[in-house]
This record gives C-alpha cells, structure tokens and sequence, in this order.
C-alpha cells in the first residue's frame, strides 16, 4: 500500500496537471470505486459535474481534491493498487479504468482513477474547519508536517506503553508511515521492531524521528518505492527507491553497516525486516 512518499508524488503531478481545472463530465465504470460514497455513482457524478479543483491535500497516506469555493473535497482511497493517472483524452482506456474525470478546457488531458483489486476508491466529502475531509478529522499529521509537534509525539510515545514500531504505523500518533518506511527507519536508528516506547529518551525518539524523515525525504527524491506496476505516479512512471532500501525486502542479505546476514520475522500479518547485530531484540525479563 502506498505511504506518504508515493501519495506526495502523486499528489504533486496533481497539483501541476489538474488544480484549477473545471469538471465538465465524471464517468463511473465500476460502483466499487464510489462506494464510500453512500448516495452512490449518478450522485458523486452530479455533485462533482462543474466543480473546480483546488490545490491537491495531503495528510499522511490520505489525498484529497478540495473544491474551489465550496466546504467538500473528493478524497482518493488508493488502497492496495489504486492509481490516480492523467491521461491524454484519445488515450485508450486502461484495462482496469473505474472512474473518468473530463474537464471543460483545451488541455486535452482527463484524470482516471485506474485500480486492479478494487479496494480503493473516489468519495465526496464535508471539510471540517480545517479544511480536512471530515472522516479524516483524526489523522495525526505527518512527520514532513512543518506544524507537526514534536513534543507532543514522544509525550504520546511514552504514554502509548506499546512497541516502536507498532507507533510509527499508529496513524493517531504520527501519519504516513507504514510498514517499509518504518524497517528502513528503525534500521537507520538501530532500533529492535518490538522495544518497548516507555524506554526511549527524548533524545532517542528524536532521532528515530529524524530517520523517518530522512528515508522519506530520499524515497520522495526518487519518486518514491514501486515493487511492481500497482504503484506509478499519476504519468504511470514508477519510483525508484526500492534500489535503495537498506531493511526492507533484503532477507539474507548481508546487513549494509555490519554485513550479518538481515532476518524477516512475521508481524501483524506482515513481515519485519531487521539486522540481529545491529537491532539487538529487547531483553524478555525474567
């Protein structure tokens, strides 16, 4: 699932190629892609029809359209293979296209929402004062947030009595960093995935902090991570950070700072990478 690297990539081929766009038609192929919207597919095209779009939101992995002059965005669930693409108008269509946006000008392009497994999707909804999408109002904001705080996170952190990696895929407590973001971050700070948050400094979750912005910083510098063709950006180019991933994905590879051989162990239905030299497992106490 795409974390906040590749939602920012998208996000910004968003804000060049549609914000300030008129909708003159909206085309729902598949009502699974509207399902979140409970008036259902000739209601979300209706409401949408005519609307301009602003400048593409982002907090964490969430995107969201708002629409000029008005208290409603449209929010895009990406899901596991979601893509928001835009394409030239005689481009022929995707084999798994859900939803056609058209817009009144001359540019020639529309945007399509093309997902393979369905479980994304496109839905309007009411702006809460802060201009969030309402079903998004607990999101806590991300850490390339420059109103992220700091203080409040590791205060949160140590109150939380749970496991580090555990936090950093809370999406109360810090959004936008899932489960490859998370291993590269812990590797970068030498941290075992199941320490314990009451133990860590302030110092400590300082620096954690500070690798996840890093390793995300440089997955956006790339155009974010692509394991397959499910993840492209909204020209259909995929990222290129997998080549640089230090934790994630490289079971039995030698560990790039100490060159022990790195584990993968089930967790949460997913997989934690990790180096045993480097991230030494807490002490079980007796």
């Amino acid at each position: 699932m795409p974390e906040l690297p590749e939602v920012e990539v998208v996000r910004r081929g968003l804000e060049r190629w549609v914000a300030g766009r008129t909708v003159e038609a909206v085309e729902v192929l598949h009502p699974r892609a509207v399902r979140r919207h409970p008036a259902g597919a000739a209601d979300f095209a209706a409401r949408l029809t005519g609307e301009t779009i602003g400048v593409p939101q982002r907090r964490g992995k969430y995107l969201w359209l708002p629409l000029e002059g008005r208290d409603l965005s449209v929010l895009g669930h990406l899901g596991m293979s979601g893509q928001l693409l835009v394409q030239p108008e005689e481009a022929a269509d995707e084999k798994h296209l859900r939803i056609r946006v058209r817009f009144e000008d001359a540019v020639g392009t529309e945007l399509r929402f093309v997902d393979q497994r369905t479980f994304g999707g496109l839905s309007l909804h009411e702006n809460t004062p802060d201009g969030l999408p309402d079903v998004i109002a607990h999101i806590a904001r991300d850490p390339l947030d420059p109103l992220f705080d700091e203080a409040a996170y590791h205060a949160a952190l140590r109150a939380k009595r749970t496991t580090v990696k555990r936090a950093l895929l809370d999406q109360s407590l810090i959004s936008g960093v899932g489960n490859i973001y998370a291993d590269e971050a812990l590797w970068r700070a030498r941290l075992h995935y199941e320490r314990a948050t009451a133990t860590l400094t302030r110092p400590r979750s300082a620096e954690l902090l500070g690798h996840v912005r890093d390793v995300m910083n440089a997955a956006l510098d790339v155009g974010g991570t692509s394991f397959d063709s499910l993840y492209v950006n909204v020209n259909g180019e995929s990222g290129y950070f997998d080549r640089s991933l230090d934790a994630y994905g490289r079971e039995d590879e030698p560990c790039r700072r100490c060159g022990t051989p790195m584990r993968r162990r089930p967790w949460m239905n997913r997989s934690s990478y990790f180096c045993p030299r480097c991230q030494r497992p807490p002490r079980v106490a007796s």
